[in-house]
């Protein structure tokens, strides 16, 4: 794969209280023939986040249509799973629905934070999402007792499959708790309900602490993976993978085929690329400096062979 980048699309500019720090992890989907929707999670000037969204236009994403002036989800009810924040999981369409999963964070006293993935419904295309339940729908188990969060949900016949960040741990860096964390994946007959913590599929190497935010799409007649990694020296890159079943992945992290900048908003990081094919061309909507406190940007791929 080869990306050529477009350019920044957009960076909190201050004027909304709610969004005025922050648009993490961007999650593209087709709202219309005309228009990509990209869901992101706005914090405000306290780190919570909310998420909201980016509309652009569907052959030329540079160039932004609106964006949203309140939530579409907001954080949930003080004492439940994402009292202290809600960021983007995944959007599939079912039906005439849109399935939003999020991951929902919480605070307690003796851990940095939780988090666990909620689901959420649309029926006006997106612009407002009712939560299933208060509840997780990918809650803690043995050996997932601090993070569970689904990252990529595709829907394969009856099946739907999960790839998702899953944390047992903390790597102390400089004094500060950091999550340690890897990727597993898992099946669910109905996208709601899902049985056990499922099967290891990439895991850390060498210097990594963390890797997560599984991205899972269809490449060239098999399953490709992004996903962002840490490393105790403290960089922060998106990574490549590739499977033929979806369970069994090689890592080929140098055939990623985009880096950082020499300057600008995405020099320093590169995380969190989705990708969404539309009109004959596919975009990576991905984060840059500081997990996304610049913005999000966008690239096309690059179809030229050799």
């Amino acid at each position: 794969m080869r990306w050529n980048k477009l350019g920044h699309i957009y960076g909190p500019d201050g004027t909304q209280s709610w969004a005025n720090n922050t648009a993490l992890t961007p999650t593209p989907f087709l709202r219309d023939d005309e228009t990509i929707r990209v869901l992101a999670g706005f914090r405000d000037g306290n780190g919570i986040s909310r998420i909201g969204y980016v509309d652009v236009d569907s052959r030329d994403p540079l160039r932004v249509k609106g964006v949203s002036t309140e939530p579409v989800l907001d954080v949930g009810r003080p004492g439940a799973f994402d009292d202290n924040g809600v960021i983007l999981g995944d959007v599939l369409k079912v039906g005439d629905d849109i399935y939003l999963y999020y991951v929902g964070f919480q605070l307690v006293a003796r851990a940095k934070f939780l988090a666990f993935t909620g689901l959420a419904v649309s029926r006006d295309q997106g612009a407002s999402f009712i939560r299933v339940s208060d509840a997780p729908v990918l809650d803690r188990c043995q050996g997932g007792i601090y993070i569970r969060a689904i990252h990529s949900v595709l829907r394969e016949g009856n099946v739907y499959r999960i790839w998702y960040a899953c944390g047992d741990g903390w790597e102390e860096i400089g004094g500060k708790p950091f999550p340690r964390y890897n990727i597993r994946t898992l099946e669910s007959s109905d996208g709601i309900h899902f049985e056990g913590i499922g099967k290891l599929c990439v895991n850390v190497q060498g210097s990594e602490y963390r890797i997560g935010r599984p991205r899972v799409f269809r490449f060239d007649g098999h399953y490709a993976m992004h996903y962002t990694r840490g490393t105790l020296e403290g960089a922060y890159l998106a990574g490549y993978a590739e499977s033929d079943d979806g369970f069994h992945w090689v890592r080929r992290d140098s055939q990623l085929g985009i880096t950082p900048s020499e300057s600008g908003w995405d020099s320093r990081h590169l995380c969190y690329p989705a990708v969404l094919t539309c009109h004959g061309r596919t975009y990576l909507f991905y984060n840059g400096n500081d997990m996304g406190r610049e913005g999000f940007g966008c690239a096309v791929l690059n179809e030229e062979r050799g």
